[in-house]
C-alpha cells in the first residue's frame, strides 16, 4: 500500500507492507489523519524523544535510522478485522480510535513505533476495544479531530477549572485552539487567549475565547485585579490579618472550625486564574510563573524538547501550582468525540488545510512557520501537493 515514511528526518511517499490484523483489532481504511505538532517535533527530535521515553520505560520510539509511518490522529472506515475479532463494529462503520496497538505481546503507540505504523497511509490497524463509531452523522473531517481535542479536554479536566474562574490560554496553535474551545464547552466563562500570531488570534476567536490579546501589546494578566487576583505579597498579607480579624470576633464558633470548612469547601485559596500553556519553547514556563497572579494554577500542555529553568523560589513565593499534563484517557478521548458529534465544541476553525501523500512534506514546512494554519489533514485519496482549504 501507499503510505508517507519518515527516514532520518525525510518525508517520502513509499509504498509499505500490507497490513495484516491480529486478534481483537481492525483494518482500517484511512479517510483523513491530522498531522499533529508532536508529528513535527518527532521529525526533528526523534532521537531525543527516543531516549525520553525510554527514561520512563518505554524503549520502542522510532530513531533516525529507523522507517517508520507517522500519524495518530486518524479517522477510517473499517475494512477487515483479525481472528477472535468481535463483529459489534461492521464492516463499512466509519471510525476513530485510541492511537495504541498491541504487537508482539507488547502495546505500541501508533504512529511513533516502527511496529505500530500510523496513519500516514492508505491502511491503519486498531484495537477494536479502543476503536469508537462515529456518531451523529459528524462529518469525516471533524471525527479526525477527536484525538487533538481529547488532549484538551484531559488538560481542562486536570486544571480543574471552575465555571466562575478565569482561564488563560497561552499560545493559541493547534493544542492551544483544543483547549480553548474544550474550556468553553465545559461552561468556563471567561477564556483569554494569547498569542503573537494575528491569524492564531483570530482562530482564537473564533474557537470561543472571549479575550483575545497581542501579548507584544499587553499581558494577559492586565486585568487580573478586575477578576479579583491578587497581584502583590501585600494583598496577602492584608488579607490574611483582616480575615484573622473578622474570625477572631465571630461569637460562639471557633475560628479555626470556620476555617476548616472553607478549606473543604476551596474558599480558603484566594480566586486565582487557571493557566495552560500550550507553546513548549524554553523560558514560558518561568515567564508565567513571573507574570501570574499569586496562588494561579499552571498547566502545562505544550511539549517542550529542550532543557528549561525555572527559579522555584519564585514560584514557591506565589504558591504557584505548578502541573504537567500527558495524552488522555479513554474517556476523554471517547466524551471529546461525542462533544464533536453534539455540536457542543467549536472546532471547524481549527481545520484549515488538506493535501495528499504528496503534499505531506509542504505542509509539515508550513506547519513549522504557521500564521493561519492550524490543522492541516491528510486525504490519502487527494492529488493536493500544497495545503487548500
Amino acid at each position: 500500500m501507499r503510505a508517507v515514511t519518515c527516514t532520518g528526518g525525510e518525508l517520502a511517499v513509499a509504498q509499505v507492507d500490507d497490513l495484516e490484523p491480529g486478534p481483537g483489532q481492525l483494518l482500517l481504511q484511512v479517510l483523513r489523519c491530522g498531522i499533529c505538532g508532536s508529528d513535527l517535533h518527532a521529525r526533528a527530535h526523534c532521537d531525543e524523544l527516543a531516549d525520553l521515553t525510554s527514561e520512563v520505560g518505554y524503549d520502542d520510539v522510532f530513531r533516525s535510522s529507523d522507517s517508520v509511518v507517522l500519524g495518530h490522529e486518524f479517522c477510517g472506515e473499517i475494512v477487515d478485522r483479525g481472528p477472535r475479532t468481535g463483529s459489534a463494529l461492521k464492516s463499512g462503520t466509519r471510525v476513530v480510535s485510541f492511537p495504541l496497538l498491541r504487537r508482539e505481546g507488547t502495546v505500541h503507540l501508533t504512529g511513533l513505533s516502527p511496529k505500530a505504523p500510523g496513519g500516514y497511509a492508505e491502511q491503519v490497524l486498531a484495537e477494536q476495544s479502543l476503536t469508537f463509531a462515529v456518531p451523529n452523522g459528524l462529518s469525516t473531517e471533524l471525527a479526525a479531530l477527536t484525538e487533538p481535542m481529547a488532549v484538551g479536554l484531559h488538560a481542562v479536566r486536570r486544571g480543574e477549572v471552575s465555571r466562575g474562574q478565569v482561564a488563560v490560554v497561552v499560545g493559541c496553535g493547534p493544542v492551544g485552539l483544543a483547549v480553548i474551545g474544550m474550556l468553553k464547552a465545559s461552561g468556563v466563562r471567561t477564556v483569554i487567549a494569547s498569542d503573537f500570531s494575528a491569524g492564531r488570534r483570530a482562530l482564537a476567536g473564533a474557537c470561543g475565547a472571549d479575550v483575545v490579546v497581542d501579548p507584544a501589546v499587553e499581558s494577559p494578566f492586565d486585568t487580573a485585579e478586575e477578576h479579583g487576583h491578587l497581584t502583590r505579597a501585600g494583598q496577602v498579607l492584608d488579607l490574611a490579618v483582616s480575615t484573622m480579624d473578622k474570625l477572631r470576633r465571630l461569637p460562639l464558633v471557633p475560628w479555626e472550625r470556620v476555617w476548616q470548612l472553607a478549606e473543604v469547601t476551596g474558599a480558603a485559596t484566594p480566586k486565582h486564574p487557571v493557566i495552560f500553556e500550550c507553546v513548549g519553547v524554553p523560558g514560558v514556563i518561568d515567564q508565567l510563573i513571573t507574570s501570574a497572579p499569586l496562588f494561579s494554577r499552571v498547566v502545562v500542555v505544550g511539549v517542550c524538547m529542550e532543557a528549561d529553568r525555572i527559579r522555584p523560589a519564585l514560584a514557591i513565593n506565589k504558591e504557584i501550582d505548578l502541573r504537567f499534563v500527558l495524552g488522555y484517557t479513554p474517556r476523554d478521548f471517547r466524551d471529546s468525540l461525542h462533544l464533536l458529534a453534539d455540536g457542543k465544541v467549536r472546532a471547524e476553525p481549527v481545520l484549515t488545510g488538506t493535501v495528499g501523500f504528496g503534499g505531506v512534506a509542504s505542509a509539515f514546512d508550513t506547519l513549522g512557520r504557521a500564521d493561519r494554519h492550524a490543522k492541516i489533514l491528510i486525504d490519502p485519496t487527494s492529488e493536493l501537493t500544497r495545503p487548500a482549504p
